[in-house]
């Protein structure tokens, strides 16, 4: 049912039909279904699993997320940060850093994705000394939608009906995947009454004096060329249910660059 039907995305575009333990889209293979507490147990190796994607948001470290790997899948995919995972990935960015000996990699979280492509193609082109982010981000299932009890007392209140301050450590996970950035950025997110699509606010000191043209020239650049499918922009006043299907890992508004004294930056 839940595959069927959204309540961001809409109507699952295609024929979902259930089986016994297997459901099929569009008549295709049939596709097992298990309901396993312990992924140590999964039936990985008997299914052929090459792939395993951990994305329920609870076996994040690497020695849980390494449970895949006990129970035959050949590799795991956290979508999420992950301590001590072989490697950090920002698809665009860094992912041609990927090897043989890479077992358990974490996809990083969503506002490091969206961070990441633009910082990338910054520092590049002008250089980035050091920066802070503010991340205005919808509400996750991690917050409830009446007040009750969680160990971060922010996200204990009402999903829908406050602005609520909270952290994020997609900042510094930049230095994850961009090492020469590692210790110079940091970052703050407010979660915000909307369901999907968030916004990051970055300001950073240029190493150099630049200018609103220069970095629109860039930007544009990088998301018709390197980037392109990653790193999105618009040059239209839209707002951010403007973006709801869209696949950009990030996507730059063009008219929110402020350049101060020269190398001050807000995008």
């Amino acid at each position: 049912h839940l595959l069927r039907y959204d309540s961001i995305h809409g109507r699952f575009p295609a024929e979902v039909k259930v089986e016994g333990d297997t459901i099929t889209i569009n008549g295709g293979k049939p596709i097992k279904v298990t309901a396993i507490k312990d992924p140590a147990t999964l039936p990985h190796k008997e299914l052929g699993i090459d792939i395993a994607m951990e994305c329920t948001g609870i076996f994040t470290a690497r020695d849980k997320a390494a449970a895949h790997l006990t129970a035959g899948a050949k590799r795991v995919i956290v979508s999420a940060p992950a301590d001590g995972a072989d490697l950090t990935v920002v698809y665009g960015v860094n992912h041609d850093q990927l090897t043989k000996d890479h077992l358990v990699i974490s996809n990083a979280s969503c506002t490091t994705n969206c961070l990441v492509p633009v910082v990338k193609v910054l520092n590049d082109t002008i250089g980035i000394s050091h920066g802070f982010m503010t991340t205005i981000h919808s509400y996750t299932n991690d917050q409830p939608s009446l007040d009750q009890m969680h160990k971060d007392l922010y996200r204990a209140r009402a999903a829908a009906l406050s602005m609520i301050p909270t952290s994020t450590g997609a900042a510094k996970a930049v230095g994850l995947v961009l090492p020469e950035l590692k210790g110079k950025l940091d970052g703050t997110s407010i979660r915000v009454p909307t369901p999907n699509v968030s916004v990051v606010d970055f300001k950073f000191v240029a190493k150099r004096n630049t200018s609103v043209e220069e970095i629109t020239n860039a930007i544009k650049a990088a998301s018709n060329g390197a980037l392109k499918g990653v790193l999105g922009y618009t040059e239209e006043p839209l707002v951010s249910r403007d973006f709801n299907h869209d696949s950009h890992s990030s996507i730059f508004a063009i008219d929110q660059t402020k350049v101060v004294e020269g190398n001050f930056v807000r995008i």
